[in-house]
């Protein structure tokens, strides 16, 4: 429950509450982009009210009022902002990434279905921003109190890491194999259930093997070598028997062609979120402006909030068929975010268009090399009539944003156009050379004649 909100916080929760709208007007504002300006003033804004706050609240005491959820609405606002300025390694962007992760972990943690393989990109990507956010406060980059709040939910993250971790240590080494073929198959079944029509042949194999790794079971434990019977029994026997329950809603569903009537809204909802985000995946250099996901990650809020224990329950507090399908779907949806937030490019928004450009060109020089010619310099034209266009945008040798200023992203950019020049300088040379063939074949056609 959100407690109250003291009388002394509440001239920062009006400055909070004016800063995320001034936030949320800028995310809006498609005609123009981002400038790291604007961003940079509500930043300090925010620090100023975090301080504030700070002085006026007891560091031993846990808070969750309205002033709080109303700063992580502005954190998560200004770490996508940070993104799509390209400054992808600095503390505030860091912040969106950190809360994607743990709602995963979070969701890992209540399924129960994962293996050492699935935490182990956790681990490493939270170790990667863990080096940024000491960068940061050793440089003092950024106030004391933006790296410290970093840090804290870095360890509630790793917190949530070694107790996952802690769960698949009991798992004895007879055990693993079965442990992760049985979430291997969670993930087909569930995978099957959120998709439309029937899939009564893929289903077959996986009931199947499911009935086989049953039989392996002597009075309901599975048994090593010997016929000793390993420790964490509990473990299997219970993702198994969960494995048996989806099957049988998905082959209910596939006699019904859907989830209950009282959940098919919020799994439309789902369905139509999760399209959205898996385009944004394959276009998302195009038209990916980061501070568009903070819409998305308010819906999954708002529908992850439906649930009660863990399920979705209709309007005579029952829980319908169709749980495991709006469950896959929701975590399906926090994956595609956590995988959008974390390929972010450090390239500015403004800039982002000459890097697509630049990457284009690159990829087309690279097939004209590599399937080589004959060609002339006309075929080249267009490519050096392109970096010529491009190369005219620089001043200074830096490509400047409309208001003046250097947006991120130049070491990239710059990267990619010089290995477009030396693309474009190595089918001259080869074009040369074939030049010079041909002439050396005419000297000897002529002497050949004479």
């Amino acid at each position: 429950m959100v407690a109250p909100v003291a009388q002394e916080e509440l001239p920062i929760l009006e400055a909070v509450i004016n800063i995320r709208n001034r936030l949320t007007a800028l995310k809006r504002d498609r005609g123009e982009f981002i400038k790291a300006s604007d961003v940079n003033t509500l930043y300090q804004q925010v620090v100023k009210q975090v301080t504030k706050l700070n002085d006026v609240r007891d560091e031993s005491q846990t808070y969750n009022n309205r002033v709080d959820t109303t700063l992580a609405d502005v954190f998560q606002l200004l770490s996508l902002c940070y993104l799509t300025l390209g400054r992808t390694k600095e503390c505030p962007a860091v912040y969106s990434q950190i809360a994607s992760m743990r709602q995963i972990l979070n969701h890992m943690n209540e399924s129960g279905v994962y293996n050492e393989s699935d935490l182990a990109p956790f681990h490493r990507r939270l170790e990667e921003l863990r080096q940024i956010v000491q960068h940061d406060a050793e440089s003092g980059k950024h106030p004391r109190a933006m790296t410290t709040l970093l840090e804290r939910q870095l360890n509630e993250c790793d917190a949530i890491v070694e107790s996952l971790q802690e769960s698949l240590s009991v798992l004895s080494v007879e055990l693993i194999p079965i442990h992760e073929r049985l979430v291997t198959i969670r993930r087909q079944l569930v995978a099957l259930a959120s998709k439309e029509g029937s899939h009564k042949t893929e289903l077959k194999p996986l009931q199947e093997e499911l009935r086989k790794i049953d039989s392996q079971r002597v009075d309901g434990k599975f048994l090593g070598p010997g016929g000793i019977v390993p420790a964490s029994q509990v473990l299997c026997s219970s993702l198994l028997e969960e494995l048996f329950e989806i099957l049988q809603e998905v082959k209910a569903r596939e006699d019904s062609k859907n989830v209950a009537s009282s959940l098919k809204a919020i799994y439309d909802r789902l369905s139509q979120i999760r399209q959205e985000l898996e385009n944004l995946v394959f276009t998302h250099r195009w038209s990916l402006r980061e501070t568009d996901l903070y819409n998305y990650q308010l819906s999954l809020q708002e529908i992850d909030k439906m649930r009660v224990d863990g399920k979705f329950i209709d309007s005579e507090e029952n829980r319908p068929p169709g749980q495991f399908v709006l469950l896959y779907l929701l975590r399906r949806c926090y994956g595609l975010i956590y995988r959008l937030l974390s390929s972010s490019e450090p390239v500015s928004e403004e800039l982002m268009p000459v890097a697509n450009k630049l990457s284009t060109v690159k990829k087309c020089l690279n097939e004209v090399l590599k399937y080589g010619g004959p060609f002339s310099p006309r075929d080249l034209y267009p490519y050096q009539l392109a970096l010529h266009q491009i190369e005219s945008m620089r001043k200074e040798g830096k490509f400047v944003g409309v208001d003046g200023n250097i947006p991120e992203g130049q070491g990239i950019v710059m990267a990619h156009l010089n290995e477009c020049h030396e693309l474009l300088e190595m089918l001259k040379e080869s074009m040369d050379e074939v030049e010079d063939e041909e002439f050396d074949d005419d000297e000897d056609f002529d002497e050949a004649e004479e």
